[in-house]
């Protein structure tokens, strides 16, 4: 490596200290516990297995109508490039255009082309993984596919954990989860990039693997801008060192490459050759300015969703807009169901309710779902009208992938009314000044949002007037080979947040903790089962109620003050026998 190659020196070493780290820990376990060693699956990518599981799927698959042709045809045109060399590509698709199985079947003729060893589907939130990693495993079976997500710190946990009642694909898993050797990996945002920003061992032992891979960035829109440009360069730098190619997908494609004050990424190919006339022929929804985006109270725009008379879905930027509209509505019987949706809720809630907005969609029940942003990545809803508070251009695109999605009501016959809150929270100052221009730029010309050059005009904009791009000097350090520092300065998503194990949501929980709670260590399964408990709250939140809250022996935290059986975590009081433990 010349001095100029200095990024690409510092990744060679991560691939080389990972290699060896992972050399040595195989090599002890294969000394000391023979019988753990032999479980590893070790298999290589069984390619042309796959590709015929997955064209048997679209043989499933309808193939009349319009929006189906369309998928065809992106399809087709996706895998005419599948035989190009390692490298960069985008995948730009509208939402509902079936962007997960094409990237597939994409990336296993491109992974045969190329001797490349396995792929890795990397998305930004845990709620899309058991999605996606479901479909995966119901078309390629059950033992070709890793999800691997964790909110824990795996330094905390003895790697050789066992269970009680562990099949031998679920013994694999979890000790694929050390390193990544397996044919197909679900995993998050934080994971990947945290892992290959890592100085700790039992992160960075992954790295080696990431080589001769195909990388799927799913939902790519949502990788924090402030990290964007150490983002883009890591990932150069490991597609030069390792011998692996990334496809980036979304419904809107993020403006990362190369250009006059930008250092972005040189050359990334389209897989479709006119995502125009894609976008043009998808126009599924009609967007409205309600009340000419001056900004509304809620009785205001309580008023306006009640005058649609259909079942509507409204978003909002924030779990305390959310709760007060949710609770505008308590004494109205407009809709048969009301739902309310938000990270105040632990993921087994969450997950039961979607489930019951799916379930009575399909049935054609008048429902009202009032929810966070979190809905709009990887919750595929169907819904004949969305209001949405103004946000970022991508979550308000986001969100209208959520209306007449699979075209049903005909061209523009969804409806997406956008709206200003009065007093309205945003979650940071980022998203607030990303919004802000989203909102100029939809006011000179709101039909550039059926287009699809404009998210790389809005973003190349943001990124220029807004936010340093790489805010923490990250590339600095990396030039420096200050690993201690990289590691320090790179997170996907700020650590002002913990967990707190919600004690009183449902029997299980309680049993559950029971159940833990005099354990001297927790294993990983014990952390797995916790998570579907667990909520993330800012810490103000936990000082401010630090008499609902106990931390455990094992270092974990519990809420045990009251859980809403719609809403979530809740600060209202609660009958003095759920206190007793």
């Amino acid at each position: 490596f010349t001095k100029e190659q200095g990024l690409q020196r510092e990744i060679f070493i991560r691939y080389l200290f990972s290699a060896l780290t992972d050399s040595d820990w195989l090599s002890t376990e294969e000394h000391f516990e023979q019988d753990t060693f032999k479980m590893r699956i070790g298999a290589s990518l069984p390619i042309d297995v796959m590709i015929n599981k997955l064209e048997e799927e679209f043989s499933k698959k309808s193939k009349e109508g319009e929006i189906n042709q369309l998928r065809n045809d992106a399809r087709n045109q996706a895998l005419q490039k599948a035989d190009m060399p390692c490298g960069f590509y985008s995948l730009s698709l509208p939402t509902g255009m079936g962007k997960t199985l094409t990237s597939m079947a994409w990336a296993l003729r491109h992974a045969k082309k190329n001797d490349l060893k396995r792929i890795i589907i990397v998305l930004p939130y845990i709620n899309i993984i058991d999605q996606t990693a479901q479909v995966l495993k119901n078309i390629f079976g059950e033992e070709w596919v890793l999800e691997h997500h964790s909110s824990y710190n795996e330094d905390a946990l003895d790697s050789r954990d066992e269970s009680e009642n562990c099949s031998p694909i679920q013994e694999r898993k979890k000790l694929a989860c050390e390193n990544w050797d397996y044919p197909i990996i679900v995993t998050t945002t934080v994971q990947f990039f945290e892992s290959l920003f890592s100085n700790r061992p039992s992160q960075c032992r992954k790295v080696h693997n990431i080589a001769e891979s195909v990388v799927i960035f799913d939902e790519v829109q949502t990788t924090p801008k402030e990290v964007i440009l150490p983002t883009l360069r890591m990932l150069e730098d490991v597609q030069t060192v390792m011998k692996t190619s990334f496809l980036f997908c979304t419904a809107t494609q993020p403006a990362f490459e190369k250009r006059l004050g930008f250092d972005g990424i040189e050359n990334i190919r389209p897989l479709i050759d006119d995502p125009s006339e894609l976008y043009e022929k998808t126009k599924r929804v009609d967007y409205r300015l309600l009340n000419d985006l001056k900004p509304i109270d809620y009785s205001g725009l309580l008023e306006a969703v009640i005058q649609t008379g259909d079942s509507t879905l409204v978003i909002f930027n924030t779990k305390k807009a959310v709760l007060e509209f949710y609770n505008c509505t308590s004494k109205l019987g407009d809709w048969e169901k009301k739902y309310h949706l938000s990270t105040a809720m632990c993921p087994s809630h969450r997950k039961g309710v979607i489930k019951n907005i799916r379930y009575d969609l399909e049935a054609k029940k008048k429902i009202l779902v009032v929810s966070t942003q979190l809905i709009e990545a990887g919750v595929d809803f169907d819904f004949p009208v969305v209001f949405r508070a103004m946000a970022p251009l991508e979550a308000v695109i986001q969100s209208a992938g959520r209306c007449n999605r699979e075209g049903n009501l005909g061209a523009l016959g969804g409806k997406v009314f956008l709206f200003k809150l009065q007093d309205g929270g945003m979650p940071d100052k980022t998203y607030a000044a990303c919004a802000g221009h989203a909102e100029d730029m939809i006011k000179r010309d709101i039909a550039q949002l059926h287009g699809h050059t404009i998210f790389n005009e809005y973003y190349a904009q943001v990124i220029q007037l807004y936010i340093d791009p790489d805010k923490y000097n990250i590339n600095e350090a990396r030039k420096r080979f200050d690993f201690e520092t990289v590691n320090g300065a790179y997170h996907i998503i700020e650590t002002a947040t913990e967990g707190l194990y919600v004690y009183n949501y449902s029997d299980e929980s309680r049993q559950l903790l029971h159940s833990l709670e005099y354990k001297e260590f927790l294993s990983r399964d014990d952390y797995r089962k916790m998570q579907s408990y667990t909520v993330q709250v800012y810490k103000h939140f936990i000082i401010q109620n630090s008499q609902m809250c106990k931390t455990m022996d094992q270092g974990f935290m519990v809420w045990y003050g009251n859980y809403d059986p719609q809403t979530g975590i809740s600060v209202a009081p609660i009958e003095a026998d759920k206190l007793v433990v």
